[in-house]
């Protein structure tokens, strides 16, 4: 049966190209997130930490929606899963409208929690499809491939808001809605195009290289329960260090405009995805839980500069931390469900739960931030050395 489906990778091709896709969508949304976070600071009249309220209401949904959409994959696959999270991500596109006509920021807190509902379905079906889409032993290498496109969809959603929600003096938010009005459009398309496309359904019992892993009970994989603290942390510390990151360059260096901010903000997004091809090339050469120890204890150093260095090292530190991050999502998931079997769907959806920690760290970060936004920087530091810890022992299969 193993024999067969690998047989089959040539097939795989075409539902490869079109689930990777779906990568550049949630990059996309989540660009834009941070872009909105200091926006909205201004034309909302909003606190730092209340800002934080949209990371919140983001990641949150992730907590809330990723284990029922992986018991809705269980029962009804993988493509109609993704057809879920499509249309929920194209009615909370829609919500922006009324929300930027009503000027409220709690109706924005709802239709993000929408689009976010649809990503966490979408997440919870993409990326263990992509790692079962093929042979187990490449499955860190093909999902950090395919969250490359994440990264260049990320890097344009700054972009956006640097030009269209920095450039006028309007209260209206109307940049704001035409902006998510396309967006739901696209979406709409995607659905479309997923609808009509037929999408192999794979049982993955037939591709764990161990078979004697998926006769544990899930809880009982250690490399799936240290999967999700290293990606709660992990998450956490990658929403948090952006979030607060035009704030950061504001205070760090007083000539920075917020639209130059955004600029920084979109290089940074540039270094994430440059790092992503970069990770994803060295994989052939280093294996993928060495380079994830690495990054990790990179990062953390460069986070004491963030915290206690001055002026513009501290800023290029902080620029050059997205480098480090760019790999460490997709390897700590693809590390997590390896050798889960038919676990996969359900495992999944816990580790894509973990996102929660973009709900929870943000929060934490922007109550120190009312001060000083370095000492907010204190707390990834920290979660960086729980990514080292995964990479060094916690990824083992025990």
């Amino acid at each position: 049966m193993k024999d067969t489906v690998v047989a089959k990778n040539a097939s795989f091709l075409f539902p490869l190209i079109l689930v990777t896709s779906l990568f550049f969508l949630w990059g996309l949304a989540y660009g834009l997130l941070d872009v909105l976070n200091k926006h909205f600071q201004e034309m909302l009249d909003i606190t730092k930490s209340r800002s934080t309220l949209l990371q919140a209401a983001y990641f949150g949904a992730y907590f809330l929606v990723a284990y029922p959409a992986g018991l809705f994959m269980n029962r009804f696959g993988y493509k109609k899963g993704i057809l879920l999270g499509l249309i929920l991500y194209a009615i909370g596109a829609f919500l922006f409208f009324p929300s930027a006509h009503l000027l409220s920021f709690n109706f924005f807190l709802l239709s993000l929690f929408i689009i976010a509902s649809g990503l966490a379905c979408l997440e919870t079906a993409a990326n263990p499809y992509i790692t079962v889409l093929g042979k187990p032993e490449t499955s860190e290498f093909r999902l950090n491939l395919s969250q490359s496109f994440n990264g260049v969809g990320s890097f344009l959603g700054p972009i956006i808001g640097a030009n269209l929600f920095f450039s006028g003096s309007s209260k209206n938010l109307a940049s704001v809605q035409y902006v998510y009005l396309i967006i739901g459009a696209i979406v709409l398309i995607m659905f479309g195009l997923f609808l009509k496309t037929p999408l192999p359904e794979i049982e993955e019992d037939t591709l764990a290289s161990d078979i004697s892993q998926i006769k544990k009970p899930l809880f009982r994989h250690a490399n799936f329960v240290n999967a999700i603290l290293a990606q709660f942390f992990y998450v956490g510390a990658q929403v948090g260090i952006a979030a607060l990151f035009i704030n950061y360059c504001r205070e760090a260096v007083r000539s920075i405009s917020n639209i130059q901010a955004s600029y920084l903000l979109s290089l940074c997004l540039v270094l994430f995805t440059i790092g992503r091809f970069a990770g994803t090339a060295l994989m052939k050469k280093i294996t993928s839980h060495r380079l994830l120890f690495t990054y990790a204890i990179i990062n953390f150093l460069l986070c004491v500069i963030v915290v206690w260095g001055k002026g513009l090292i501290s800023v290029y530190s902080l620029v050059t931390v997205f480098f480090f991050m760019s790999i460490m999502f997709p390897t700590i998931f693809a590390l997590g469900v390896k050798d889960l079997g038919h676990h996969t769907k359900k495992g999944s959806s816990f580790i894509i739960m973990a996102i929660a920690g973009g709900a929870c760290i943000p929060y934490l970060m922007g109550q120190l931030a009312e001060n000083s936004t370095a000492n907010a920087y204190i707390i990834p530091m920290f979660c960086f050395l729980v990514v080292a810890f995964f990479g060094w022992k916690g990824y083992k299969t025990m």
